[in-house]
């Protein structure tokens, strides 16, 4: 029978002998019956206690707790307590946690259900359910053992909700993403709840013998060593994180300060198996939903507390889990966003036209329709509608050539240039950029005027866009300077393309009847990450300029340290 019936039987049973004495015997009512009934009145509705492995900063516990409060309703109080085993899972401080535990469910009133969180609370509730937990329903949700889920459930007390990370399938969606992939690689640590993947993780290898398997364990690598194993995953490999929450420095880690790590220094994206951190720079997968687990605990707690006995309640084995991604690090590391897989929860998405603007979409087509009708009728009329529609398509595509490239030179504008770079960045194109500044080209327009000024600048832009299938990309950026963006990543080749850029000056220009020879300074920056357009055309500015400075016919390499030249004056 129900604990928690029989409890509340027993209390009316002495609140009804009580009432008898009063009737037969006239005493008057005592105080403390009447608290009594007011006490049981409050019980109806039922205590919980949720007792979490982890800490309330654990953001899957926070998750948790959401879903516990959506599934128990208002009517039931509902206590927290937290092992924070994540931090501190030592003898000591277990005991700790036990004593303190004890002292305070010895100060309230009994809890008619227990729901655990993860592996660590239920194994703590099986150790002490003859004392703490004594006679009291147990429900467990994020469990990742089977053994220790299974154990517990053979108590006819003990029921609840598995947690079962899907490799294969997040395996499957890696695949798709990265088709050529060679290894898999999961992050996982020595806890309770890292041995327990662990074992599922190395299970897998069965399914992909085309696939080498491993894992970065950083519960025995120090901090650096755990930063560089992180980086050290090439692209041919798909990345797991499980979960990590110390390294061999003693230092430990909250799941945001993980995620932000792994973020910071991975060089392919992180494939996610809970939903804790998806957003904040790890690409997602086939997660656990935590909500939802929580959510399926505090309806059988509820039910429960309702009178309904839990070994009625099966284990629930088949995980809440749902697919999750992140669209932002989709589009980082340039995957195709159709690779998402049907009705997969999105984060970071942005809004395509039609969804921006749905509303807007069937007035406006309206609005085009008449116009169209319009246009047509106007035509039918008028016989220089074949010229005016050339006319306006010839318009249209000077329109756009003026808003990206420069009207003199006819190469890319400065407002294309700071496109460019961005694009490039995010697909990890970009190496350098060089910033050229014709030499005393004050003096060529006071000799000779400003028409064989822009004639000169002209020129130098011919030459420099013929560099195009060398990977050097040219800009006009601002008077007589230019900028010329390097895509290729071999670093033998700077100073070849460093040669080329400045042999456009090698050949007299002829303009118009004057015959010069024109020089240039040049400056390069490397391009390092984080860097925005500004920041890197600042930096080969500044090369540009001690370029200059150091005698003019030449170039030199922006260094962060120090700026020195780098192969010297061209002419010596």
């Amino acid at each position: 029978m129900n604990t928690n019936f029989q409890r509340k039987t027993i209390k009316r049973g002495w609140a009804l002998l009580v009432l008898f004495l009063v009737i037969f015997t006239g005493m008057p009512a005592n105080p403390v019956t009447v608290q009594a009934e007011t006490v049981d009145e409050t019980e109806e509705g039922g205590r919980v206690l949720f007792l979490s492995s982890y800490s309330y900063g654990w953001d899957t516990v926070q998750i948790q707790i959401e879903g516990i409060k959506e599934g128990i309703g208002s009517d039931i109080e509902l206590d927290y307590e937290f092992m924070d085993t994540k931090r501190v899972d030592d003898e000591e401080s277990r005991r700790l946690f036990t004593e303190g535990l004890a002292y305070r469910m010895s100060k309230v009133e009994p809890y008619d259900v227990i729901i655990v969180g993860d592996d660590a609370a239920l194994q703590f509730a099986m150790e002490h359910v003859d004392d703490l937990f004594a006679g009291i329903p147990v429900i467990f949700e994020g469990i990742n053992s089977d053994e220790l889920a299974k154990e517990a459930a053979q108590s006819p007390l003990v029921t609840g909700v598995m947690e079962r990370l899907s490799f294969e399938k997040n395996i499957e969606f890696a695949k798709t993403c990265y088709p050529d992939a060679k290894k898999v690689v999961a992050i996982l640590d020595n806890t309770v709840t890292g041995e327990a993947n662990r074992k599922i993780f190395y299970a897998q290898q069965e399914k992909y013998p085309e696939l080498e398997f491993s894992e970065i364990n950083t519960s025995e690598l120090t901090t650096e060593e755990l930063r560089a194993a992180i980086a050290a995953v090439d692209t041919d490999s798909i990345l797991l994180y499980v979960v990590m929450t110390e390294d061999a420095c003693g230092r430990h880690y909250t799941n945001n300060q993980s995620i932000a790590l792994i973020a910071k220094y991975a060089q392919v994206p992180a494939f996610r198996m809970v939903d804790g951190g998806i957003g904040s720079g790890l690409l997602g997968g086939n997660i656990v939903s935590m909500e939802l687990s929580g959510k399926l605990a505090a309806q059988m707690a509820k039910e429960i507390v309702e009178g309904k006995d839990p070994a009625e309640f099966d284990v629930i084995e088949d995980s809440p889990n749902v697919y999750c991604v992140d669209e932002a690090v989709m589009r980082k590391y340039g995957l195709d966003l159709s690779l998402i897989p049907e009705g997969a929860q999105i984060v970071n998405h942005t809004p395509t036209f039609m969804e921006r603007y749905r509303e807007l979409v069937i007035p406006g087509l309206l609005v085009i329709c008449v116009l169209l009708l319009i246009v047509l009728l106007i035509s039918l009329d008028n016989l220089r509608k074949g010229k005016l529609a050339k006319q306006l398509e010839i318009e249209q595509i000077n329109l756009i050539q003026a808003n990206s490239h420069d009207k003199l030179t006819g190469i890319r504008n400065r407002a294309k240039l700071e496109e460019d770079i961005e694009r490039y960045t995010d697909r990890g194109m970009l190496r350098a950029a060089f910033m050229i500044d014709i030499d005393d080209f004050k003096g060529i327009n006071d000799n000779y005027g400003h028409r064989v000024g822009d004639d000169a600048l002209r020129q130098v832009a011919v030459r420099l866009h013929a560099l195009k299938k060398d990977e050097l990309i040219a800009y006009r950026y601002a008077g007589d300077e230019f900028i010329v963006l390097l895509r290729s990543w071999n670093t033998d080749d700077i100073h070849t393309c460093a040669q080329k850029c400045m042999a456009v000056f090698s050949e007299p220009f002829e303009l118009g009847n004057v015959r010069l020879q024109i020089s240039g300074s040049m400056g390069i920056a490397f391009y390092e990450r984080g860097m925005d357009a500004k920041t890197l055309t600042g930096c080969a500015d500044e090369a540009m300029y001690r370029a200059k400075k150091s005698g003019k016919n030449g170039y030199m390499i922006y260094d962060s340290v120090k700026m020195r030249k780098d192969e010297g004056d061209l002419n010596s």
